[in-house]
């Protein structure tokens, strides 16, 4: 595990403890169980992916710990509108505050503008941040390899399912998939991304992809800036996507996207 996914990590189990004395575990439970149904997270990827159309996870997010602010006008409930009028198949939202200066405000905000299934962008250490997850409204959750042990993943998974959420799982190396490998989620998520030096190459997703059975929907995500990325990763018959970055970054999030997509 890289340095900063220890950091984060850490910081995760300091932030569920302190949440879990607000609110309980069985409590925290209790709201996931009675939020509103979910929202077909996998099924709204794999009609796109079918059709082979682009699958667009559209990224709402403020920062990053490389980049630092993306976006200085963060208006999530109005990029999640833009997002869906241009094309998105769903929404991702940073909910960490620390690192990404997200907020669990953001992604409610997002989802109740927008009829798209909504993933909730975290580290996921614990349970009880999958029911904060689904009590938030999210329909599905981020599940990173790299920070979880197989038997972690193989329960966060089945908690999850019990709550009818999605799972996405992310991957970067061939150990890493592996494990991803061995999940019920048909969601694999290959991360371009070294999170140990931040280097971007979109050559780990086409290297890892032929390891993976046609019956996955791969999910490339990071590095994918340009009409150029979105074609070469669609001669590879790769239709999923996760972006965030170059539409953040643009003055129209939506715009942004139509114009990477070409929709």
């Amino acid at each position: 595990m890289s340095d900063i996914l220890n950091t984060i990590n850490a910081t995760k189990h300091i932030e569920v403890a302190a949440a879990q004395a607000l609110i309980t575990p069985k409590q925290m439970h209790e709201l996931a169980l009675k939020a509103d149904a979910t929202r077909d997270f996998i099924g709204a990827i794999r009609q796109r992916v079918t059709e082979q159309r682009p699958a667009v996870i559209a990224e709402i997010k403020k920062a990053s710990p490389s980049k630092g602010v993306l976006r200085e006008h963060f208006a999530p409930a109005e990029i999640a509108r833009q997002y869906e009028a241009a094309g998105a198949a769903c929404l991702s939202v940073l909910t960490d505050e620390q690192y990404f200066q997200g907020h669990s405000d953001y992604l409610k905000a997002a989802r109740a503008a927008s009829g798209l299934p909504v993933l909730r962008k975290d580290f996921i250490v614990d349970a009880y941040q999958i029911d904060q997850a689904r009590a938030w409204g999210a329909d599905a959750i981020l599940l990173i390899a790299a920070s979880l042990s197989l038997a972690q993943i193989q329960q966060f998974e089945a908690h999850a399912a019990s709550l009818g959420m999605a799972v996405l799982v992310e991957v970067h190396d061939e150990q890493e998939l592996l494990a991803a490998l061995q999940l019920k989620t048909p969601l694999i998520g290959i991360n371009n991304r070294n999170l140990r030096t931040f280097d971007v190459s979109l050559q780990t997703t086409l290297d890892l992809m032929k390891h993976i059975p046609s019956d996955k929907i791969i999910v490339t995500e990071s590095g994918i800036l340009k009409p150029e990325d979105v074609q070469l990763m669609q001669q590879h018959h790769i239709h999923a996507f996760l972006v965030g970055e170059a539409f953040m970054r643009a003055p129209h999030a939506g715009e942004a996207l139509s114009q990477l997509f070409c929709i």
